[in-house]
Formats: structure tokens, C-alpha cells, sequence
């Protein structure tokens, strides 16, 4: 199967972190996996979540700090980090905005950004959304505030 996407072609999920532009998903008879462009900007770094995929994190422009288990890890262009499914995890924007390839596994991520933005407004106070928040959390088997 070949897939050929455009840059700015995509499917736009405006979420609270960023919008996660949906590239490709790939299943195949060796699994699963989708990539996301994620343009994100300055925010306070969200409380350690755990999701059921592994994510990949592959920075383009900007810097971000990531957060895997309790480890900071400081990400620059060309850098990497992976947050393994089921261990705590997070990320932060350092300097006014980044943009970054996400790669996860399986295809949950898609459905979870997919349900999540249209279903807790991106341009709310995290505080007034957190009852929507955790609803979408929980359909997806996310946990927030892990620590």
C-alpha cells in the first residue's frame, strides 16, 4: 500500500496541546501504526498521562521538554523521544511554538485526537474542560495525572 500526503493535507485535530494534522495510518499484516504532524505552542506543561500506544516523538522546529517517567529529557531539532505505552509521560513547549512528527503505535492515538477535539473546546481554560477531558480519557483507556 502506498500513501502519498501533501504537505498541509491532512485531517486537523485542534486539541488543547496543539493541532495533530493526521498524515497516515498504516495496518499491515506486521501491525499498525500512524503519524501525525503536531504543530504545538507555548503552554504549561500537562500533568504525566499514560496512554495504551507507544509514541514517538521526532522534533522539526522549536524545543520541548519531555517527561518519561519521571525523566526530563531536553528535545532540540533532529532529536527523539519515545514514550512507551503505559508508563508516564509528558511534554512542554520551550520558547513560543514547535512542530514535531508523532509516530505511535497501533490505532488508538487517531480515534483518541479525533474524539478529544471534538468533544473538549481547544480554546478553553483546561480547568473549565477537565469534566469533558476525562470522559474522552477514559473512553481511551488514557489515565491523566500518573505520577
Amino acid at each position: 500500500m502506498t500513501i502519498h500526503v501533501r504537505p498541509g493535507e491532512g485531517h486537523h485535530h485542534p486539541m488543547i496541546d496543539g493541532d495533530h494534522v493526521a498524515k497516515a495510518l498504516v495496518q499491515d499484516d506486521e501491525g499498525a501504526f500512524e503519524v501525525f504532524e503536531v504543530s504545538a505552542p507555548a503552554a504549561p506543561m500537562a500533568p504525566p498521562h499514560v496512554s495504551p500506544w507507544t509514541g514517538v516523538l521526532y522534533l522539526v522546529e522549536g524545543r520541548v521538554t519531555a517527561v518519561v517517567e519521571g525523566t526530563s529529557y531536553d528535545v532540540e531539532p533532529g532529536g527523539v523521544v519515545v514514550f512507551p505505552a503505559g508508563r508516564p509521560s509528558t511534554f512542554a513547549v520551550v520558547g513560543d511554538s514547535a512542530r514535531f512528527l508523532a509516530i505511535t503505535s497501533g490505532v488508538g492515538a487517531g480515534r483518541f485526537f479525533a474524539d478529544f477535539a471534538s468533544s473538549v473546546p481547544a480554546d478553553r481554560p483546561v480547568e473549565e474542560s477537565m469534566p469533558a477531558i476525562l470522559e474522552v480519557t477514559r473512553r481511551h483507556g488514557v489515565a491523566l495525572g500518573v505520577p
